[in-house]
């Protein structure tokens, strides 16, 4: 099942998500699929919990698409529960990101090319592993979401305020994309 995206705006989106433990969620399976499904109608890479109006520590990654240019991403598809980022090093590079929930705004963000991460998978087994590349990346942008964190957060005050029209017709509805979002509840005067 398809599920809305939250947008920019959204307060779920600014909120540290807690971590869970299997038993408080016995259909997260059902919610990773429907992530799944949510993620690739909307042509993306990465979702996050949060962008679908759970608050908790879960990501999902598929960087499948990034094959062509390096074919080690070739099958990456991987589910984060509980994440924590143990380090993080390398000097940091820049690439242009977009987010399912800003739509239409992307920007050069600067990351760290390579991390180490602890994580249950969906079968709740631990892993501690180090990622690097595009990899890394796409985990650090969903990572963000999980901390309450914004791809936008990362750029300079001049690129905020450039974008800041755009973002304030995001969180108003005012956007046009092909995939079901959820706006933020706008307060009308008296």
């Amino acid at each position: 099942m398809k599920l809305p995206i939250v947008a920019y705006g959204d307060p779920i989106l600014r909120k540290k998500a807690p971590a869970i433990e299997p038993e408080e969620y016995p259909h997260l399976a059902a919610l990773i699929e429907n992530m799944y499904e949510t993620m690739y109608a909307a042509r993306g890479i990465g979702l996050a919990a949060p962008q679908v109006g759970f608050s908790i520590r879960l990501f999902i990654v598929d960087a499948s698409p990034f094959e062509d240019e390096d074919p080690e991403l070739k099958g990456f598809k991987k589910v984060f529960i509980n994440a924590a980022v143990l380090e993080e090093t390398g000097e940091e590079w820049a690439f242009n990101e977009g987010c399912l929930s800003i739509p239409d705004i992307r920007e050069d963000v600067y990351r760290g090319p390579v991390i180490r991460l602890s994580y249950y998978d969906e079968d709740w087994k631990h892993h501690e592993e180090t990622f690097s590349g595009m990899v890394a990346r796409i985990i650090q942008h969903e990572y963000d979401h999980i901390e309450g964190k914004l791809f936008i957060d990362k750029l300079s005050p001049l690129r905020k305020r450039l974008i800041q029209k755009k973002l304030n017709d995001i969180s108003r509805g005012i956007v046009d994309v092909d995939y079901k979002m959820k706006f933020p509840a706008v307060k009308k005067g008296r």
